[in-house]
């Protein structure tokens, strides 16, 4: 159980119980209105507490390591979440609420069990760190290719054989594919940093070119530059 210390500090901004066995948590948890950070994870919780649902300024939530499946649509109410940490529950399914969170910046579904991305990911605008390692997906989800300010993506351990041409992803600087049964690195924009099977000799090769040709845009700027020949007598 959690102490009733806590519940009495209606300032609160930061909660920690990560790792206390909790099954549940005491309503009185909706009285700290003013939390910004909470911290349930490595418990045994099978469901979003109600509580926590009506917490209008979290924006650091971690809910990692639990037994949830679902996440209810009252979280959508948490308007003011920008990270979010659900790594290694039992999702098997995206969670349609999360779709109502334009503004999330950071999301972390790793190690669950989801094969699909909805259609209307796009719609989180906000989102810039995606992690989906550890999942069940057998093709790259389409939905990924419409996510044009995503910065971080990675899709570690899963099931994917081919990556379609990801250069329209302009403002991605961070893939990470490894252990999936790709024969090649992903075609990427050069300011991807790349992770996985092949991935070091790409880039090493991909440096060399942007190299040889800022070697070779130099040499044209100097020989624009240089000063005509003087004529001959």
């Amino acid at each position: 159980r959690v102490p009733a210390a806590p519940w009495a500090q209606r300032g609160l901004r930061k909660l920690y119980l990560s790792g206390s066995g909790l099954r549940e948590v005491p309503a009185e948890l909706a009285a700290l209105r003013h939390l910004r950070t909470l911290a349930l994870d490595g418990n045994e919780l099978l469901e979003v507490p109600e509580a926590l649902c009506r917490l209008p300024r979290l924006a650091h939530l971690y809910l990692g390591r639990n037994g949830l499946q679902g996440l209810p649509p009252a979280f959508a109410r948490l308007q003011s979440l920008r990270c979010l940490w659900l790594e290694g529950n039992f999702l098997a399914r995206f969670p349609r609420a999360l779709l109502l969170l334009p503004d999330l910046r950071s999301l972390q579904l790793g190690d669950n069990r989801l094969a699909r991305l909805p259609a209307g990911l796009p719609r989180m605008a906000g989102l810039r760190g995606l992690w989906l390692y550890g999942n069940r997906f057998e093709e790259f989800p389409p939905a990924l290719l419409r996510m044009a300010h995503l910065r971080v993506l990675d899709l570690d351990r899963n099931r994917i054989a081919r990556f379609p041409d990801l250069t329209c992803l302009s403002a991605l600087r961070l893939l990470s594919y490894d252990h999936n049964p790709v024969r090649q690195p992903p075609h990427v924009g050069d300011a991807v940093r790349l992770v996985g099977d092949g991935a070091q000799e790409f880039m090493e090769a991909r440096q060399e070119r942007l190299q040889s040709l800022r070697h070779q845009e130099d040499a044209e700027e100097e020989g624009a530059e240089a000063p005509p020949a003087a004529p001959g007598d």
